[in-house]
């Protein structure tokens, strides 16, 4: 025997079997079918009025009103963007500059002389020495207080609007 001829045959007893399971024996089908349609309805709430839309036609020009969505003035959205905090980006990075701020660890202080170092450490478990005036976090963070409870800095952070602002952002001691 050929190998079509035996596909062939495969099929068809294949099919026959599935044929054969589809028997007209469906009289609990029937039953369910009018004990579903011998149930009163239920009634059906109307639907909600419907309030008609007020239109509304704002005339910013007619009432010499600004409009929401046209800058005050070009001359004063340059100026935000040109003045102000800005990250410099001719300062060389520091390493811990590459981690989140949310992902680096104070966990204690070192004293030398005068000198307070906070020791913070990062996700990889390496423990770094930093003063006021390092930066660390992604967003240009200077360091400016060392304390024994916390290391406070200074983030720049993008306005939205093409400015920085300066944010103050602090890393407190691990438990």
């Amino acid at each position: 025997m050929n190998a079509s001829l035996i596909r062939t045959l495969t099929v068809c007893i294949v099919a026959a079997f599935a044929l054969g399971a589809c028997g007209g024996d469906m009289d609990d089908l029937d039953q369910y079918i009018n004990s579903v349609k011998a149930k009163p309805g239920g009634r059906i709430d109307p639907l909600p009025e419907i309030t008609p839309y007020e239109v509304f036609t704002y005339l910013a020009d007619a009432e010499g009103l600004r409009s929401p969505f046209v800058p005050d003035s070009p001359q004063a959205a340059a100026g935000i963007a040109a003045g102000g905090t800005r990250p410099d980006p001719e300062r060389s990075r520091e390493f811990l500059e590459q981690f989140p701020l949310d992902t680096l660890r104070m966990v204690g202080t070192l004293k030398l002389g005068e000198t307070q170092f906070g020791l913070v450490q990062t996700s990889d478990g390496l423990i770094h020495r930093v003063v006021p005036g390092n930066y660390m976090g992604q967003n240009d963070g200077r360091i400016v207080v060392v304390s024994e409870s916390e290391i406070e800095l200074v983030e720049i952070i993008s306005d939205g609007i093409g400015g920085y602002l300066e944010r103050e952002a602090a890393v407190g001691l691990a438990d």
